[in-house]
């Protein structure tokens, strides 16, 4: 049974061309690629059963496959933790239009004109942060459509 189980999920897995939208409450992968019901417990247990016996969310996220949202554009990594360890700190200074904090930001997605940057900024804070549970791709996904 579990080979079987397997080579469908593999099957599935390797001919499936289309991106599924990510299901709210499990999330994305493989699981919520196969069980496309959602309408009861029990399939959302399936679905999130299945992504956790394959452990491929992580892979999904990171690859943006497995109908799972990847950052809009790509960044270094020192970006990526530098807005992660300094959400609060960014977000006041975004707010005001200036700071050491924006600044860091612009130097490390390579923004030459700081000063512009900053202002579209404080232009777009509530583009930026659309909610107080913000996270950090969310941050920098609208910092890219808004600011870039």
């Amino acid at each position: 049974m579990k080979k079987i189980l397997v080579s469908i999920v593999a099957v599935v897995a390797l001919s499936s061309s289309a991106m599924a939208g990510v299901n709210s409450q499990t999330g994305c992968g493989l699981g919520s690629l196969i069980i496309k019901d959602d309408s009861t417990a029990i399939m959302l247990a399936l679905q999130a059963t299945t992504n956790g016996i394959f452990g491929n969310q992580t892979f999904g996220i990171t690859s943006g496959t497995l109908g799972c949202k990847k950052t809009q554009f790509v960044m270094n990594e020192q970006a990526q933790e530098f807005v992660a360890s300094n959400m609060d700190q960014l977000a006041k200074e975004i707010a005001i239009g200036h700071g050491e904090s924006v600044d860091t930001l612009a130097e490390l997605l390579k923004i030459s004109d700081k000063a512009t940057f900053s202002a579209s900024l404080q232009e777009n804070y509530n583009s930026i942060y659309t909610s107080q549970n913000a996270t950090m791709a969310d941050v920098l996904d609208n910092i890219s459509t808004t600011s870039l």
